[in-house]
């Protein structure tokens, strides 16, 4: 049975976190992780050594974009710990492939990037999009089962650390959820702050900020990211990856029924 610990988080982000991470809430968090490990450990998505993914394909030095995601997927075969990120060998045109993913990329065909070919984003973690999501595990087929269990505190020092350290992050908010960190963001300075509504089943027509237009536009969250990159002399994000043999092969047009 796997351990939970502090030595779990990359270093560079501990010291980013090293207040928190001597602190009773962090105390809090371990021992009910353990718990649930040691009582359900079979039941747990994504597995623990994937809680922190995120923060090990995107260090503090390279955090360029943030996408603040909810819950990780509760059903079987999807959770990566990656914010929305499922793996590659999912269909693109097949059930299992969630909605939220679908038009995720109808908005970045709308945008001009193209279509994603599959739904793994691993991709985005490695250029400085960190993919995070507000609880790092969740109980298999249960959605928000394990938000009570301490996460909140962690993601939230997370969010205050990388906004007060680093100004000019862009941040996009999809969604009621992720927008309620906005007062955490706005403790730091330069941040570029991008709201819409969340991008998964008919929600995401909806709110003043639509994420999808019904008359064919976007939220324009990917080309705002890069406009914001090259505006300050970084490399923009490849938010499509250049396609493959495999990736020509699949039904794209699917992705926009």
């Amino acid at each position: 049975m796997p351990a939970f610990s502090k030595n779990d988080i990359p270093e560079d982000w501990r010291r980013l976190l090293r207040n928190y991470l001597e602190s009773n809430e962090w105390i809090h968090l371990e021992k009910n992780i353990q718990s649930v490990l040691e009582q359900d450990f079979d039941s747990v998505r994504p597995e623990p050594q994937n809680f922190f993914k995120s923060l090990q394909l995107t260090p503090v030095s390279s955090v360029k974009v943030v996408i603040v995601g909810q819950d990780p997927y509760h059903s079987p075969r999807l959770a990566q710990g990656l914010a929305f990120s499922i793996p590659a060998e999912i269909p693109p045109n097949s059930r299992e492939f969630p909605s939220s993913l679908r038009n995720i990329s109808k908005a970045l065909a709308i945008e001009g990037f193209g279509p994603l070919g599959d739904g793994d984003l691993h991709h985005w973690a490695e250029q400085g999009v960190l993919l995070l999501n507000t609880a790092l595990s969740v109980k298999l087929g249960k959605a928000g089962s394990h938000a009570h269990l301490g996460w909140k505190g962690l993601v939230d020092q997370i969010i205050i650390c990388l906004s007060k350290e680093k100004p000019g992050l862009t941040w996009m908010l999809w969604g009621a959820h992720a927008q309620s960190k906005l007062d955490l963001i706005k403790t730091g300075k330069e941040q570029n702050i991008l709201l819409s509504s969340h991008p998964s089943g008919l929600g995401v027509y909806k709110t003043d900020k639509p994420f999808l237009e019904k008359t064919g536009g976007s939220c324009k969250h990917f080309s705002k990211a890069n406009d914001w990159l090259t505006s300050r002399g970084l490399k923009p994000i490849q938010w499509v990856k250049a396609p493959t043999a495999r990736g020509n092969a699949l039904k794209q047009p699917d992705l926009f029924k």
